[in-house]
């Protein structure tokens, strides 16, 4: 089913001009360059990181065709398309399975659509996208979704022309480990551990909260089923890869009902936390998210931690900078339904 491209080296590498599948083989050098170059101002440390592992895996010759159907970052590249002009490679689009939950349909990310600047404007980024939906067309991929920097305003336009809509603006913000935790503020409200029957009702908060036709819990975090009530098999999986979803809610006075609920992931080698934060829309829920954030930053104060959060709920946001996090990344995520 999954296709990587791994043919003979061409002499020279990029004489033939236009759009082609990605060869690993050849490309993977020139493109973390290319890569690099185009997302210089807005790269994080994990598109370093995956910047570095492309180099890596470029000097493994041969053995390359091997460690490839293994590695999720091999995989997602050679499923796109690179355009090359004057013996140059100049633009690159990445195209990776997403994994949802089954009954959601396959979806696909679109991913690292960039062209060297000195090539822009010429119809590349278009080419590169139309034959990235024409390929997970094929696959029969219900939908395809992406991340833009909010102020990316010529991407946003050329997203939008092929027929991507907003579902909602996020922000990702990360409190350093080195910050020592401020004193508690706010209301003492009583924060409880999820208890294994407690799921329908988080499931059900989760769904009002974040509905998946507004971007879900956050980037690749669907509100589905499974993510409430796990099966067997799942905890036990989680156990085994050494990681870990603990859940923190408050509970309403008929201690049946949950008015919020913030997760916190951990896993060995992670390097950091990560939290999400929800709850009830119908309620002011300002209280709740300062007694979590309280929670979270005094548990957690030597630790690193990565917060995914909606652009537009600016009371959480706010108490977010009130405990030392700060802006990483300012993202529009976008779907198209195929």
């Amino acid at each position: 089913m999954t296709r990587i491209s791994l043919g003979p080296i061409a002499a020279p590498a990029f004489a033939q001009a236009g759009l082609r599948p990605v060869n690993l083989r050849t490309d993977l050098r020139p493109l973390a360059d290319l890569i690099e170059l185009v997302f210089a101002d807005s790269m994080d440390s994990s598109g370093r990181s995956a910047i570095r592992e492309m180099r890596y895996l470029s000097s493994l010759g041969y053995g390359l065709k091997l460690v490839a159907r293994m590695n999720e970052l091999a995989l997602g590249i050679s499923l796109g398309f690179v355009y090359v002009l004057d013996g140059k490679l100049v633009g690159n689009v990445s195209v990776y399975p997403a994994s949802y939950p089954a009954g959601f349909g396959e979806t696909w990310i679109l991913a690292n659509v960039g062209v060297h600047p000195d090539y822009q404007r010429r119809g590349i980024a278009h080419e590169l996208i139309r034959a990235s939906l024409e390929m997970v067309r094929r696959r029969g991929a219900a939908r395809v979704i992406l991340q833009v920097n909010y102020r990316n305003e010529a991407a946003l336009g050329l997203y939008q022309q092929h027929g991507f809509i907003y579902e909602r603006a996020w922000q990702v913000w990360r409190r350093s480990g080195y910050l020592r935790a401020p004193p508690p503020s706010g209301r003492d409200l009583r924060i409880a551990r999820l208890r294994q029957g407690d799921w329908q009702a988080e499931y059900a908060l989760a769904q009002a909260a974040r509905p998946n036709s507004r971007g879900g819990l956050g980037w690749l975090k669907p509100v589905h089923r499974g993510a409430f009530n796990q099966s067997l098999w799942r905890r036990l999986r989680g156990l085994f890869a050494l990681s870990s979803v603990d859940k923190m809610i408050i509970r309403g006075d008929d201690a049946d009902s949950i008015l919020a609920s913030c997760w916190v992931e951990s896993a060995l080698g992670l390097g950091n936390i990560r939290a999400w934060f929800f709850a009830d829309p119908a309620i002011d829920h300002q209280p709740y998210a300062q007694a979590l954030l309280n929670k979270l930053v005094s548990r957690f104060d030597r630790s690193t931690i990565v917060f995914e959060h909606p652009r537009d709920d600016t009371i959480v946001n706010d108490l977010l900078k009130t405990c030392q996090f700060t802006i990483k990344r300012d993202l529009w995520h976008m779907r198209l339904d195929l």
